[in-house]
């Protein structure tokens, strides 16, 4: 049976009441939307372009049959793009104000070879919850060959594991598309998640088998059928999810297993010691908030601690009311974690990996 936890209800210093009423205020005053906007919308193009010009060059076969390897690999950047950019709004309800818009954008996880209906579960419900506490926040359960949590099982390899992580990434979303998303939905289902969350087992079950399928059809069936060489298809697709499964990983690590974030076990059934916005103030890092750059690909997620926060507020107001929160934060004497770079925030992940692995307590 899996703990159940509540968060605390006292807060002597109103830090979430007074932020909601600052964020809001924010809004109204500039009178905008706090979802999407025409900076969402270009941008879900270009993720799209990235991904399906690519596909259409080597569906064409107007290249050698090689360059097929590169193309799928130029893919990898796209489908990383679609998830952290487009998906993931969507899949808060924050891409757009139409609810129509939102479940329609969320099926882009889908296209890619996941499943939004796993996505919705794991990521929207345990892990913004239940952050950064073991056995209920999935991202930080034991995995093969790493242990992400202080209070995760150790094992001798572990010691080396901040040495062979980045190539264990680089099999996330292979591992999400063939095996992952099916032992999550019958693990849902048997825990009653799935229906807790709004959806049906056997409605769920059917579609995830046709989009998977549909998935393996178009990018490695149709390619070859067309006359593409099998070989380029297969090389590039691996390449393709390497890259994918590289960046989106890595990408969502650095934003809870980095220094400062902390980490907890709760007892079977429990009161946390804080409120829910506090807890994730102690959980959740930012990174590089003034790399535009690195904002525009990851679909604002270096501003995770904004983002556990105002799940549905669209990233791409981010930038603006971190100021807000992190002010706010201060004022209340609370933690408000961030590196200024994204090679910091990569070298502190790397070194509590290492802390993990040998057993050494997180300050």
């Amino acid at each position: 049976m899996q703990p159940t936890v509540k968060f605390s209800r006292k807060d002597p210093e109103l830090f979430f009441q007074t932020l909601r009423e600052r964020v809001n205020q924010y809004f109204e005053q500039n009178n905008i939307s706090k979802t999407g906007n025409g900076h969402m919308y270009g941008k879900t193009l270009a993720m799209f372009a990235m991904y399906f010009v690519p596909f259409v060059i080597i569906l064409t076969q107007v290249l050698p049959d090689w360059t097929a390897i590169p193309l799928y690999f130029l893919m990898g950047i796209g489908l990383s793009g679609i998830g952290l950019s487009v998906m993931h709004d969507a899949n808060h309800g924050s891409y757009s104000n139409n609810e129509w818009v939102n479940r329609l954008m969320s099926k882009s996880m889908d296209i890619i070879g996941g499943s939004s209906f796993t996505w919705k579960v794991q990521h929207n419900f345990l892990h913004h919850t239940y952050t950064n506490i073991y056995e209920l926040d999935e991202d930080i359960d034991d995995k093969p060959f790493l242990r992400l949590s202080p209070h995760g099982k150790l094992k001798k390899y572990h010691r080396f594991q901040h040495i062979y992580a980045m190539l264990l990434y680089c099999l996330a979303t292979m591992s999400w598309i063939l095996m992952k998303d099916f032992k999550q939905m019958l693990h849902y289902h048997r825990e009653g998640l799935t229906q807790k969350c709004g959806f049906t087992p056997t409605r769920e079950t059917i579609r995830m088998i046709i989009s998977k399928t549909l998935y393996i059809l178009y990018i490695v069936v149709l390619p070859i059928a067309l006359g593409v060489a099998w070989w380029a298809v297969l090389i590039g697709f691996v390449l393709m999810h390497m890259l994918a499964g590289l960046l989106i990983t890595v990408i969502f690590q650095l934003a809870h297993v980095v220094e400062g974030p902390q980490h907890f076990a709760p007892e079977r059934t429990g009161t946390m010691e804080n409120t829910w916005a506090i807890h994730q103030l102690k959980t959740t890092a930012n990174f590089c908030r003034n790399n535009r750059l690195i904002t525009w690909f990851v679909g604002g997620l270096n501003f995770q601690i904004e983002h556990h926060l105002f799940p549905h507020i669209c990233h791409v107001h981010y930038k603006k009311i971190s100021e807000i929160v992190k002010n706010t934060a201060q004022e209340c004497n609370l933690s408000y974690f961030e590196h200024t770079t994204f090679t910091k925030a990569v070298a502190s992940h790397l070194r509590v990996l290492k802390m993990l692995g040998n057993g050494v307590a997180l300050s």
